[in-house]
């Protein structure tokens, strides 16, 4: 059992019994695809080149194909959140000269410190407020991220 199938380029189908006087002012290319039950192979004339593939040798094993993980193309933003203090941003009108009112953010003052961490003999640096800033200072680090409950070991 054998199929034929043509194909369709430009609106102009192409079949076997094309010839090159009948589209000598178009460039021929004829597909032709026979399937029979024990082999299988495309082939394609253009300009004369015969290429010709088993598609038997192109199928893939049946397994379950699963979508690669997911990463996005950029990096996440830090969340301005200081994590000692818990302080975020806040929202906020800003109030024009004629009273018009329009809403805006009141950001945390966070900045990036390197503090000595006595316990772990080292530095660690940390995204803090200004205000949780004067608390180390006044309290010490262990004391601020224990009431916290921040774990400095991971970081």
């Amino acid at each position: 059992m054998a199929t034929t199938i043509t194909a369709t380029i430009g609106g102009l189908a192409m079949s076997p019994q094309t010839t090159m006087a009948a589209a000598a002012n178009r460039p021929l290319l004829k597909t032709s695809m026979k399937m029979g039950s024990e082999l299988g192979f495309v082939t394609s004339q253009l300009n004369g080149i015969k290429i010709s593939c088993n598609p038997n040798q192109f199928k893939l094993p049946p397994t379950t194909l699963s979508a690669p993980p997911f990463r996005p193309s950029l990096q996440p933003v830090a969340k301005r959140v200081c994590p000692f203090t818990g302080k975020k941003s806040n929202k906020a009108n800003k109030v024009s000269h004629s009273n018009h009112k329009t809403k805006k953010l009141q950001f945390v003052n966070l900045q990036y410190k390197r503090i000595w961490w006595e316990a772990g003999k080292r530095y660690v640096k940390l995204r803090l407020s200004t205000k949780a800033i004067k608390t180390i200072e006044k309290n010490g680090l262990d004391a601020v991220a224990k009431k916290a409950g921040i774990d400095l070991r991971k970081e």
